[in-house]
């Protein structure tokens, strides 16, 4: 049975959020056709190419569906604008994470705007494809996808020619998909959302640049490394932990994932005190972490941390345990938005696509987040200590034979 109340909630959230944006589309029939476009990508659609949402919007054809994508006048970094201001109102917490990484569109041909074949981690091997960089923002309440760059190879950013034919702007000039991160971080710093960590997986935490500019914008960072990782005077990662004594490795959740808790042994330690001082007491600390797999102790992760002083173990654990949202919503967005099922060749039409898909997953994170709400609400809430406020034990870098030092919380301090 269809709870009538919902639906009009919904209809409601939906009309908020196209007068919200509307002010973009300076025509009425641009504006009429972002709203047959979002409403499709949210519909019973059962693949979501201009066809399939041309017929669910009572269109005859999907030219003017198109149009919208390819021809009409509007500027899809001014709509993530928007949409970055809605997730900081609906979703955004002090305490909130943005998460960034990379995902892949397979393609034919070689026209569509960056493809070729490069490594696809969504395929897990070399596809002909396209590369798009994303940030995805994160909190209690919820999680979505909000800023998008396509990763231009410099075979294309080489080729002004077929650039142009494809739309790619004249002054895009090659970027690493580090550096596209680099420009997302600093654009999520000046919008309203409120941004606390920075997490990523090790193709962006190796990049020194970008844990550098997270530093001196004062943002925390638990970020993936390779087990090559050079850790300041001391080595390399792997061979740093392979010293950890057994007492070490604590078995910790880094969150819950489809099965419940995701529990793995970790094992933490401070390193080089670092210049980041307010007056004359430091303010932040670095860390090494390692991610221990119970089953298969061989399967190690490794992590370089950057947090205020007094920032536990166990909240480091849990800012490098919500990378996974980030794939959750790549999931979502492609299986319930159609963020890859476009049909569009030129840069300025995967922009508009994609931006117009990460809205309507927003607004899906929203609504659930609003559900979630609203049914704890119904409920008796159950008193639980602050994850801040236990403090488990860290391990701190000191001359003795052994790196891994036992401390006190005084100590620590």
């Amino acid at each position: 049975m269809i709870d009538e109340r919902a639906v009009e909630i919904w209809n409601d959230e939906l009309e908020e959020l196209f007068l919200r944006t509307g002010h973009r589309f300076r025509r009425v029939e641009p504006r009429r056709r972002m709203r047959d476009y979002i409403r499709g990508l949210l519909g019973p659609v059962g693949r979501k190419n201009g066809w399939q949402l041309a017929e669910y919007a009572g269109h005859r054809t999907p030219d003017r569906l198109q149009r919208l994508l390819n021809g009409a006048r509007w500027n899809a970094d001014e709509l993530r604008d928007d949409l970055q201001h809605y997730v900081a109102e609906r979703l955004g917490e002090p305490d909130g994470i943005l998460i960034l990484d990379d995902t892949g569109f397979l393609k034919k041909g070689t026209t569509s705007a960056g493809v070729q074949r490069q490594y696809s981690g969504t395929a897990g091997r070399t596809e002909n494809c396209q590369i798009g960089v994303f940030a995805a923002y994160a909190t209690t309440r919820g999680r979505a996808l909000v800023d998008r760059e396509l990763y231009l190879p410099k075979s294309w950013i080489d080729d002004r020619d077929r650039c142009r034919a494809a739309h790619i702007p004249d002054e895009r000039a090659f970027a690493t998909k580090p550096d596209l991160a680099k420009a997302m971080v600093l654009r999520a710093i000046a919008s309203p959302l409120p941004i606390t960590w920075v997490t990523a997986d090790a193709a962006y935490g190796q990049e020194w640049r970008l844990r550098r500019m997270l530093e001196e914008t004062g943002l925390g960072y638990v970020l993936a490394v390779p087990k090559s990782q050079q850790v300041p005077h001391v080595g390399r990662i792997d061979h740093l932990f392979s010293q950890a004594p057994d007492e070490a490795w604590e078995k910790r959740s880094c969150g819950d994932g489809a099965k419940g808790p995701r529990v793995y042994h970790w094992a933490a330690l401070q390193i080089t005190s670092i210049e980041d001082f307010d007056g004359e007491m430091p303010t932040h600390q670095r860390w090494a972490l390692a991610r221990r797999s119970i089953s298969k102790p061989e399967e190690i992760a490794y992590y370089l941390g950057y947090a205020p002083l007094g920032t536990t173990v166990e909240h480091l654990v849990r800012v490098a345990g919500m990378r996974w949202a980030i794939e959750e919503a790549f999931q979502a967005a492609k299986n319930e938005c159609g963020l890859d099922q476009y049909e569009v060749r030129r840069y300025t039409g995967w922009m508009r696509h994609i931006t117009l898909a990460m809205l309507a997953h927003a607004f899906l994170a929203v609504m659930a987040a609003d559900a979630a709400a609203k049914g704890a609400a119904e409920t008796v809430p159950v008193s639980r200590p602050s994850p801040w406020q236990r403090f488990g034990g860290s391990w701190q870098l000191s001359t003795h034979p052994s790196p891994f030092t036992n401390t006190s919380p005084a100590q620590a301090r």
